[in-house]
């Protein structure tokens, strides 16, 4: 059973990263669910479900900081040191001028302190969410109140919103909203996952009418915009008090369901595996792998680099016919990149 559950867990990264990667090209990887509605909050959850409260305060922090925080720090040295390489090549500086705030503080406050790994952001405020739910942990109350309690700070969160431009208010609401989210994966991995069954064809449908019912009323739909029902968590960017709770609950839903009901299927496709195996090094790398296949492009076909320039780090070539390219080399490049990380790693470890 607990082979399963973890071959369910890799599914689920799996189809989380896909998303996210999905959601930098701006195309829906699942139909009326768009990526920017759950995909962060996606990857909170799974972490409440493997979340395990045995160890000290301490000892967990150490843990965390080793398995998060390590890879990120030598991804930060390693992309800023390929800035300033690239920097003369292409014409721009894709980083905040390097200092100690910048450095150092930067990556808890927006993360968007280098811009290839702009989606790395996230690793620092999972790391900081996880501690401050590590502590809330210990409440002696039942799961009700504690929901109560972890909803009223999802909603301040939303409220704080307001107050964003303050960098320290920013990751402050980030981490209120995140941590209803790794609370409701620790209580769905205890209390439902087993005991309930709730992939049956009435919950589906409620959910279904929950997310139609949610796009007809979202004021950021537009038809213009492609995506609807959309927040930043990254930047605090909220247009609704209760869209951005509902349509995370309702991403989730639909994934835990999409890895139930297909897991049998595809239970033993060893690359789906390796995805959600590197899901760290996808989303480390699939910027570089993306720009790399632009200036590929603009290099064959005989395009001047400075017009590539002119564009921020997820502008990319004619996306109307090459984004399923971007998309599938790089998740394809990626994962091979963390595979041979991982290959070096055990041939340093071993000598």
């Amino acid at each position: 059973m607990n082979k399963v559950f973890d071959n369910k867990i890799n599914l689920l990264k799996a189809l989380a990263i896909l998303v996210v990667v999905a959601g930098h090209l701006e195309f829906s990887l699942i139909p009326m669910f768009p990526p920017y509605s759950f995909q962060v909050v996606l990857f909170f959850f799974i972490a409440g479900m493997v979340y395990n409260d045995k160890y000290s305060f301490f000892e967990y922090f150490k843990r965390r900081f080793k398995t998060l925080m390590m890879p990120y720090i030598l991804y930060c040295i390693f992309y800023l040191a390929l800035t300033f390489a690239l920097a003369p090549l292409i014409g721009k500086f894709w980083a905040m001028k390097p200092s100690i705030k910048n450095e150092f503080l930067m990556p808890f406050l927006t993360g968007h302190q280098i811009d290839l790994i702009s989606p790395l952001w996230f690793v620092p405020q999972l790391f900081c969410s996880l501690l401050v739910f590590k502590l809330f942990n210990k409440l002696k109350a039942n799961d009700m109140i504690k929901f109560l309690i972890l909803l009223f700070c999802a909603f301040f969160a939303i409220v704080l919103s307001n107050f964003r431009e303050n960098l320290y208010i920013l990751f402050i609401l980030r981490t209120l909203f995140s941590l209803l989210f790794i609370w409701l994966g620790c209580f769905y991995n205890s209390k439902i996952k087993e005991k309930k069954d709730i992939f049956n064809p009435r919950t589906l449908s409620f959910v279904l009418v929950l997310q139609a019912f949610l796009w007809l009323s979202n004021r950021d739909y537009m038809p213009q915009d492609g995506i609807g029902l959309s927040y930043i968590l990254v930047w605090g960017e909220f247009d609704s008090l209760f869209a951005p709770i509902l349509t995370s609950i309702t991403g989730i839903y639909i994934s835990l369901f999409l890895v139930d009901v297909f897991y049998p299927k595809v239970k033993n496709w060893s690359f789906l595996d390796k995805i959600g195996k590197n899901t760290y090094h996808i989303m480390a790398n699939h910027l570089l792998v993306f720009n790399i296949i632009t200036y590929s492009i603009f290099y064959f076909k005989h395009l001047p680099f400075s017009l590539r320039s002119q564009g921020n780090i997820y502008t990319f070539y004619f996306p109307l016919k090459t984004t399923y390219v971007y998309f599938v080399v790089g998740i394809v490049v990626c994962v091979w990149i963390g595979e041979l990380l991982k290959f070096l790693k055990r041939k340093f470890t071993e000598k």
